[in-house]
């Protein structure tokens, strides 16, 4: 029986075929994916810099990134390492997609890849040389290398994408953002075809310097791979990440037209503001509450209808228990029977990405029936008291997985992949 096309709101339905991915744990999604399965820690020591003078000494970087593989050398020259991570991604993306652009679907194929922190780096980089050599030494290059559009724009121009091209940024909850609204653009018929994601490469002194005296970051240096410990009662901060994920995103027709290999379908999405503090949530987890509320009515689910839940899980002393609450509200008696993992205690917190790697992680967990776990939980702390699949990944029957990101600045997400079915 062939599938419909609409859902019976009458909205299109959207669906994911490709998706590449970056992360401290692996420089695919393959690889990522199995190392966070099997528990492993991509947590290390900075190399990035010499961190002699800091007080944080270790984040989850990417290691053995080899950008020739995906960009001329020429080029390289012209863009801070958040770019090359968002057009390597978007390349696997395209790779397992087997969407080609053409002179026919380019201009109902947009790009909405976001970046929380832009080029970073390369800023620090360029403002050196111009204190210590003048001016004349900054580079022609600067201004497109840092700007956080650039991530989509180059994507749009390496794949000749001439629809919508911008990036959202939104703190933390950037990468689910940029997936949410890209799905609005295709079920709403402003688009067919979308390439939506996240990159984030902020491993660099400003930005340990400037999270770890805000007491943001854990300060666990002689454990680095212990250090990201969500709801664990002696986590003591957040630990910086950086990497990509990468997603093509169709109308089911445009996949079915084309013979597709359909990896799930999104079906709800959740946005609100705390419309509180500038870095603290509302401590009643109001905002955590209405996007994920808002995410589950979208999907035309019930709250007990989500099997698993990707948390936003931070391993901060606020932000664990306030999201378990939010849960609790949500999911009432069904709160102790969800599945709740943070995958940040294997990668870290990939700020602007972090979103677009842990959709990644939800929709492998479609495909494989399988959860990553909570790696570095030993000692729940109290008001911790649901089930974080701690230590060890599971096997289990999955219909519905949730995904939520949390912000600086008060702004949530919250975004629903369900396994495909033709109906």
């Amino acid at each position: 029986m062939a599938p419909s096309f609409v859902r019976q709101n009458g909205q299109k339905r959207v669906v994911i075929t490709g998706i590449g991915a970056i992360s401290p744990l692996g420089n695919s999604l393959s690889e990522s994916w199995q190392a966070a399965l099997n528990g492993k820690s991509g947590i290390a020591n900075i190399t990035h810099f010499d961190t002699t003078a800091f007080d944080v000494k270790f984040a989850g970087e990417v290691k053995s990134f080899e950008a020739d593989l995906y960009i001329e050398k020429k080029e390289q020259k012209k863009m801070d390492l958040f770019i090359q991570y968002a057009l390597a991604t978007a390349k696997m993306a395209f790779e397992q997609s087997g969407l080609t652009i053409t002179e026919e679907n380019t201009h109902r194929t947009g790009v909405f890849i976001g970046s929380g922190m832009g080029g970073l780096p390369f800023i620090e980089e360029q403002h050196s040389k111009l204190i210590e050599k003048g001016p004349g030494r900054v580079s022609p290059f600067f201004i497109p290398s840092v700007i956080t559009n650039l991530a989509p724009g180059w994507v749009s121009m390496q794949h000749k994408i001439k629809g919508p091209n911008f990036t959202i940024t939104s703190a933390c909850a950037t990468g689910v953002h940029s997936l949410g609204e890209a799905y609005n653009y295709i079920r709403f018929g402003l688009a067919d075809q979308m390439v939506a994601g996240g990159t984030e490469s902020a491993v660099s002194p400003m930005a340990i310097a400037g999270f770890s005296n805000m007491r943001a970051l854990s300060t666990r240096n002689d454990a680095p791979r212990e250090a990201s410990r969500p709801w664990d009662k002696d986590r003591d901060g957040f630990v910086l990440g950086e990497g990509a994920a990468t997603f093509i995103l169709e109308s089911l027709e445009s996949a079915t037209k084309r013979g597709a290999n359909i990896l799930c379908e999104l079906t709800g999405y959740g946005a609100s503001s705390d419309a509180y503090h500038i870095t603290s949530p509302d401590p009643e987890g109001a905002g955590f509450v209405s996007a994920m509320n808002s995410a589950i009515k979208d999907a035309g689910i019930n709250p007990e209808d989500i099997q698993y839940i990707n948390a936003h899980g931070t391993s901060t002393p606020m932000g664990d228990p306030l999201e378990s609450l939010a849960v609790k509200k949500i999911m009432k008696d069904n709160a102790k029977k969800v599945w709740i993992s943070s995958t940040k205690s294997m990668t870290g917190h990939l700020l602007g990405a972090a979103g677009a790697i842990e959709s990644a992680f939800c929709v492998m967990s479609l495909v494989d029936q399988k959860v990553a776990p909570t790696i570095n939980l030993h000692h729940p702390s109290p008001g911790c008291d649901l089930d974080y699949v701690p230590l060890t990944a599971r096997d289990g029957k999955l219909k519905h997985v949730m995904n939520n990101s949390f912000g600086f600045g008060g702004t949530n997400s919250c975004i629903i992949f369900s396994k495909f079915e033709a109906l």
